[in-house]
């Protein structure tokens, strides 16, 4: 991340409730919303909760992205097979973080970006990649550093994928990675509410439901909060099996990469 990392962070990883996770790393999802603005630029690893998401809540997400890519004219949105819980998923970069009615309003991105804009505090993504194994490990509240030999481990399984609508977040200011930041739209933005234009029930009905579907996470965050044993534990203690779990992850990648350098010697 060099210079375009912010904090005390070397390898920064966020866990997300299910569907929430997957959808960001598929890049489905554009705006990770927050109630608390964005501490960092470049790469965030992705982490699923525990928690096995309800199929309400899964059929409640998958129909508000449908709705607002439709809005697009994208009508043929493929969605995660699984969602698989307490398993590092993959990442995606962190490009700036602005106000909920700023986004709202931004006439440069789509709309379908624009109505993502739910929570106090949106967090632009972009380049999402993700695990080609993910495998399991224990996730921590806000932002923690994933150790190092996870990460080593899990930078050489990443593979980037193919949004279904790749969008580019543009800075106010390029040479600042920091420039996107709330505040940084107030010129799209005169300090009223933003007009709302007419929507369709299908929607209005989908935004319903998938604030619903959110709000069942809503304890400590404003948006998907997670319950966890070991608050502000420290990141690098992990249990024997996450241990083996990395070891079989190491491994498998490492046996791909010596099977396709053969292949390509041949």
């Amino acid at each position: 991340m060099g210079s375009r990392s912010k904090g005390n962070y070397t390898n920064p990883c966020l866990t997300l409730h299910q569907p929430w996770a997957s959808l960001l790393v598929y890049g489905i999802k554009r705006v990770e919303g927050r109630s608390w603005p964005a501490p960092l630029r470049g790469r965030l690893w992705i982490h699923a909760a525990s928690k096995v998401p309800d199929s309400d809540t899964i059929k409640a997400m998958e129909n508000f992205y449908r709705e607002i890519y439709a809005v697009n004219g994208i009508t043929d949105l493929k969605f995660p097979e699984h969602y698989p819980v307490s398993r590092l998923l993959g990442c995606v970069e962190v490009v700036g973080c602005v106000k909920c009615e700023e986004l709202a309003c931004w006439k440069e991105v789509p709309e379908g970006v624009r109505l993502e804009a739910q929570t106090e505090f949106c967090w632009l993504c972009e380049q999402p990649q993700k695990l080609i194994i993910p495998f399991e490990m224990r996730g921590y509240q806000r932002i923690y550093n994933l150790e190092r030999k996870i990460y080593e481990a899990a930078v050489r399984g990443l593979r980037p994928v193919q949004a279904p609508l790749p969008v580019k977040f543009l800075l106010p200011e390029p040479q600042d990675p920091f420039s996107l930041k709330p505040g940084s739209l107030v010129s799209c933005f005169d300090g009223s509410k933003a007009a709302e234009d007419k929507k369709p029930e299908g929607l209005l009905a989908a935004i319903a439901g998938a604030r619903a579907a959110a709000t069942q996470f809503s304890k400590n965050d404003n948006h998907q909060s997670i319950t966890m044993q070991g608050q502000d534990a420290d990141v690098s203690t992990r249990t024997r099996e996450e241990s083996e779990e990395f070891e079989k992850l190491d491994s498998e990648l490492i046996k791909r990469a010596d099977a396709k350098t053969q292949r390509n010697a041949e």
